[in-house]
């Protein structure tokens, strides 16, 4: 497999995509992958077990790929046309959730990995819903705040390395209400939930901020957009594919957007990518 190596002097393109099916979308994922769009790119929801991810396919497009499977459901995996060194599947369990040794978290939905100097989180955080059921919290929900805690300290943890962190993906998170068409709507829902945003302000407090929004501080754009009701072709969307990026990443941030093109296309991913681009090293001004 031919891998191209960048040259520092050159930025690079990180994306987000949750493909929604890898079986179902390769052969879109690696089109929009031919076409120069990124460097690295971060996937979710492959709902796949690593040895049925298409690997091949990849590999004859230029692509190295980490994966993290699961079968059915959720899934992350990492493809790149530049070297990446694999760092862990799973995020830890916390002190107080590992009392019981047996205590193990089965659902395939963090990979992080190394790139030159910086970590690279892939990440697709649960969705959480229902959040109440007959006047009681959900185990759905209740685990989708304990994978937070774990993502928060994590984040933590890997800040004080004082090196560039990039955690990104499907977040399944709506920070405000410009994120979303009718906010309204959401009102309760685990996406946009007090308890939720509480702990995704947590990850600002831990020094992170969020790629695009930083660069876009007033513009209203979208990620997804749900099968049903004509949602698409309203835009009727949200925005919940997220960059988070620590100080010493943020300060190599050249650029970010939402490429809505495959969206668009037939049979595609109710998620469209999202991306970055940054520097190798901290830009330096006479």
């Amino acid at each position: 497999m031919a891998v191209e190596h960048l040259l520092r002097s050159d930025p690079f393109t990180i994306a987000t995509w949750n493909v929604n099916s890898i079986k179902v979308r390769s052969n879109a994922v690696i089109d929009w992958l031919m076409q120069g769009h990124c460097d690295i790119l971060l996937m979710q929801e492959l709902k796949s077990m690593d040895e049925n991810f298409p690997l091949a396919a990849f590999h004859d497009a230029g692509f190295e790929v980490h994966v993290h499977g699961q079968k059915t459901y959720n899934g992350v995996a990492i493809a790149s046309r530049v070297p990446l060194t694999l760092r862990q599947k799973g995020l830890p369990l916390l002190a107080a959730q590992t009392q019981d040794s047996q205590a193990e978290d089965m659902q395939a939905r963090y990979i992080e990995v190394e790139f030159e100097q910086f970590i690279i989180g892939c990440l697709y955080l649960p969705n959480g819903n229902p959040v109440m059921t007959d006047g009681n919290i959900t185990e759905k929900f209740t685990y989708k705040l304990n994978w937070m805690d774990r993502l928060n300290h994590h984040a933590a943890s890997l800040n004080r390395l004082n090196r560039p962190v990039i955690l990104a993906g499907d977040y399944n998170i709506i920070p405000n209400s410009i994120d979303c068409y009718d906010i309204d709507a959401w009102q309760g829902d685990a996406l946009h939930h007090p308890e939720t945003l509480k702990k995704w302000r947590q990850l600002n407090y831990h020094g992170y901020i969020e790629a695009w929004r930083a660069l876009h501080p007033s513009q209203i754009a979208y990620s997804f957009w749900d099968y049903q009701g004509g949602a698409w072709q309203k835009d009727h969307g949200i925005r919940i594919d997220h960059f988070m990026l620590n100080a010493e990443a943020a300060d190599r941030l050249i650029a970010a957007d939402i490429d809505k093109a495959p969206r668009g296309l037939e049979r595609a991913s109710d998620h469209t990518p999202v991306w970055c681009q940054l520097a190798h090293d901290v830009p330096v001004y006479d």
